[in-house]
């Protein structure tokens, strides 16, 4: 088993990032440019990546009393993976992304998964930016 883990600190308070995050119409704002959730019957849903133009089967679970984001694949047990948002001093957060591959196969290596997962919180800050910006404003 391989693991990976990124934070990153996010410009507004723990709800609206976690609000952000979890918003599955909103994913593809943040995820990887070549993955696609879509929705079916929570917390079922479909993620197609680009790179293998496949379809995978998974599992997505939001639980705002928790603050936090599990998901993972449903048949072959692939991976799976989580995001925890912490609030932090001055009314920012903290948001930390957690990768586990069960299966050398799927894992697509430290550069390529680190890069991706710091694109990603990138991604995932300037989503909630606007959000803040825009309530504040």
């Amino acid at each position: 088993m391989t693991e990976y883990e990124r934070s990153h600190t996010m410009p507004g308070p723990p709800e609206q990032v976690f609000d952000q995050a979890a918003n599955i119409g909103q994913m593809g704002d943040w995820l990887p440019g070549e993955l696609h959730v879509r929705a079916e019957e929570l917390p079922a849903v479909t993620v197609h990546e680009d790179r293998t133009d496949e379809d995978t089967s998974a599992l997505l679970r939001a639980r705002r009393d928790q603050m936090r984001i599990e998901w993972g694949t449903r048949e072959q047990g692939g991976y799976a993976g989580w995001l925890q948002v912490a609030g932090i001093d001055s009314g920012a957060s903290e948001v930390t992304v957690h990768l586990s591959f069960f299966d050398a196969g799927h894992d697509p290596g430290e550069e390529q998964v680190t890069g991706a997962l710091d694109d990603s919180l990138r991604r995932l800050e300037r989503q909630v930016r606007l959000r803040v910006d825009n309530a504040a404003g």
